[in-house]
């Protein structure tokens, strides 16, 4: 998949910051923030956030668009989802995450910082999913 050198620009009036390899560019819209988050070939947050975060999984909620490249998820249940883009996100928390392929992955986030998961009325943590 090609894309414009553009997604990957500076954003501007964001704060920038790199954790455990991954950029992230943040700009607060009234109560809520927009995300963009590039995660590098290679990232797994599991060897990469963990040492960083301290937790088993990831806690957060992640709710977006995946603009750029492909990413899986695994729960603490086993269960996988796989994004590429483009597509939208909803990740629940208690996860375990990784880039697929030679290109990073760029998600566009939106979030509420610790309030994410309840204003945007997702699980606490992830549950099977029914059959469908």
């Amino acid at each position: 998949m090609e894309y414009n050198g553009a997604l990957l620009a500076p954003m501007k009036g964001a704060e920038h910051r790199e954790v455990g390899g991954v950029h992230v560019d943040v700009v607060r819209t009234g109560e809520a923030r927009v995300k963009r988050v590039v995660y590098p070939v290679g990232f797994r947050w599991s060897v990469h956030m963990k040492p960083v975060v301290g937790t088993e999984l990831c806690t957060h909620a992640h709710v977006g668009f995946l603009a750029h490249g492909e990413f899986h998820i695994r729960y603490a249940n086993g269960d996988v989802e796989e994004f590429r883009a483009p597509q939208a996100v909803a990740i629940e928390p208690g996860h375990d995450g990784w880039v697929v392929g030679a290109e990073p992955a760029v998600l566009i986030e939106f979030d509420f910082e610790a309030e994410t998961v309840q204003r945007l009325r997702l699980p606490e943590l992830h549950s099977p999913r029914s059959a469908e």
